[in-house]
C-alpha cells in the first residue's frame, strides 16, 4: 500500500496557497493537506507540530526566508518543494543542492513533477544530507557544495576541492584535488554560477577553473595555465583579462 504523504503548504501569498491546494487536491494522488502557513515563523510552528511528510516552502516570505525556516525545525526529515518568485541566487542554489522548486506563476506540469520526484527519494539519510547542502548554499556567498548525480544516487562535493570543470558537449569532467575525476551529465554552462565564489573563473568555452589551484602561467595570445594536478588548460584571448584580473595582475 502506498503511503499517503502529509503536507504542509508555507507561502505568504492566499492566492498561492489556495492554487497549491487546489492542485494537490486535483492532481496529485497519496498526499493529504493538513495545515497551511502564511509566515515564516508559523512555517515553523505548524512543521514542529505536525511532523510533516512534505513541506512547499516558499523561499522569500514574512519573518523570515525558507533559510531561517530550515535552521528552526526541529527535524530535517520531511522533504521540501520550494517556491520562488526569483531566478537568481536562491535558484542557483536550488540547483547545485538538488532541491526540487518550482517557479511562480505555478504551472500544472511543474507542480505534479516535482511531487514525482519527491516521491523517488528513496533514502532518508540521503535527503537529510542534501537538506544540508541547501542550508549551507543558501546561507553562504557563493556555492559551497555541489550535489553530482549519478547512477547510484549522488555525490556530494565541496567546491573547493575542484581544481578544475571541462566541458564537452552535454558532459563535465570535474577534477578533484585528491586525483579523481567526476564525469556529470551537465552542459559546462550549468557550472557557471561558480563564479560567485571568487575562487573560480571561467577562462576558455571549455574549461572553468579554481585560481587557488595554477601552478603557473604560459605566455601566449591568450596562453595557457598549469595546474596542480599537472594540466595544461588554454587559455582563450577574450578571457585573458578577466584571469589576470581575478589573480591582481
Amino acid at each position: 500500500m502506498v503511503k499517503t504523504l502529509r503536507v504542509i503548504i508555507a507561502d505568504d501569498e492566499k492566492s498561492s496557497r489556495d492554487l497549491i491546494e487546489n492542485y494537490v487536491t486535483r492532481y496529485c494522488k497519496d498526499l493529504e493537506i493538513i495545515a497551511k502557513a502564511e509566515d515564516a515563523r508559523q512555517a515553523v510552528d505548524l512543521i514542529n507540530k505536525h511532523k510533516p511528510d512534505l513541506v512547499f516552502l516558499d523561499v522569500e516570505m514574512p519573518f523570515g526566508n525558507a533559510f531561517d525556516v530550515l535552521e528552526q525545525t526541529e527535524t530535517v526529515d520531511y522533504h521540501t518543494i520550494f517556491i520562488t518568485a526569483y531566478s537568481d541566487y536562491a535558484i542557483k542554489a536550488l540547483n547545485y543542492s538538488a532541491a526540487y522548486y518550482i517557479l511562480k506563476p505555478i504551472s500544472i506540469e511543474e507542480l505534479v513533477s516535482a511531487v514525482d520526484k519527491v516521491k523517488e527519494i528513496a533514502a532518508e539519510d540521503n535527503f537529510s544530507e542534501l537538506k544540508k547542502v541547501l542550508q549551507q548554499n543558501l546561507g553562504a556567498e557563493g556555492i559551497q557544495r555541489i550535489v553530482l548525480p549519478n547512477q547510484n544516487g549522488f555525490e556530494i562535493v565541496n567546491a573547493n576541492d575542484i581544481i578544475r570543470i571541462s566541458g564537452s558537449g552535454n558532459y563535465s569532467d570535474l577534477y578533484l584535488k585528491n586525483g579523481s575525476k567526476k564525469t556529470v551529465s551537465k552542459i559546462l554552462k550549468y557550472f557557471d554560477n561558480l563564479e560567485e565564489n571568487s575562487n573560480f573563473i571561467r577562462i576558455h568555452k571549455s574549461h572553468i577553473i579554481n585560481t587557488e589551484f595554477i601552478s603557473a602561467y604560459k605566455k601566449g595570445r591568450g596562453g595557457s595555465l598549469i595546474m596542480i594536478d599537472g594540466h595544461e588548460v588554454e587559455v582563450s584571448a577574450s578571457k585573458k583579462q578577466d584571469l589576470m584580473k581575478a589573480l591582481g595582475l
